[in-house]
């Protein structure tokens, strides 16, 4: 292999790494499990269950609705 090579492999996989503990961890928070189970296989289904909207009771909901609720007591006090 050419040093070039080694320099475009060595990109792909800090690209991957990247991924899996930024939209990885989105996708689970998102209550995502199976997408993000199969996405270490197929990392495009990462991005697949971050873009997708969470489901009722996950993390990521409970998180937002918290927001939007002190944000909106913090407006009418």
């Amino acid at each position: 292999m050419q040093w070039y090579d080694w320099i475009i492999y060595s990109l792909l996989v800090m690209f991957y790494i990247m991924c899996l503990f930024t939209v990885c961890g989105l996708t689970f928070q998102k209550g995502r499990t199976v997408l993000g189970i199969v996405g270490i296989f197929i990392p495009f289904l990462w991005l697949i269950g971050a873009i997708l909207p969470a489901k009722p009771g996950s993390r990521y909901d409970v998180a937002t609705r918290q927001m939007a609720q002190s944000q909106m007591q913090s407006y009418t006090a």
